[in-house]
């Protein structure tokens, strides 16, 4: 991942720009999403579901400051509540390692 900031003198603003190439994690989800994978189980707290570019990460992050959620940190319940919701949005299967 990388970030550049951009100077608009016009506007006196400082911009962040953040890029990551993410077609190779793209293209692993792929690769394991059509792998079979054991039955679930109870308790099977370990099971890997997805593979999230570090980049959406910061997406989904600003996406909720935008909307005013402020206190929102990353890596807390409360993110992995947002990220299991992202997850369930068709928009965003393609992250997905568990389901085809």
């Amino acid at each position: 991942m990388r970030t550049n900031l951009l100077l608009d003198r016009t506007e006196r603003k400082i911009i962040a720009v953040t890029e990551q190439d993410v077609e190779p994690i793209l293209e692993r989800n792929h690769l394991l999403r059509s792998m079979p994978q054991p039955p679930r189980r109870r308790g099977d707290w370990g099971r890997h579901v997805a593979t999230i570019p570090n980049v959406i990460l910061v997406r989904w992050l600003n996406e909720e400051y935008a909307r005013g959620n402020v206190q929102l940190r990353m890596f807390t319940t409360e993110f992995d509540a947002l990220v299991a919701r992202k997850l369930s949005d068709p928009d965003w299967k393609f992250l997905r390692t568990d389901k085809p």
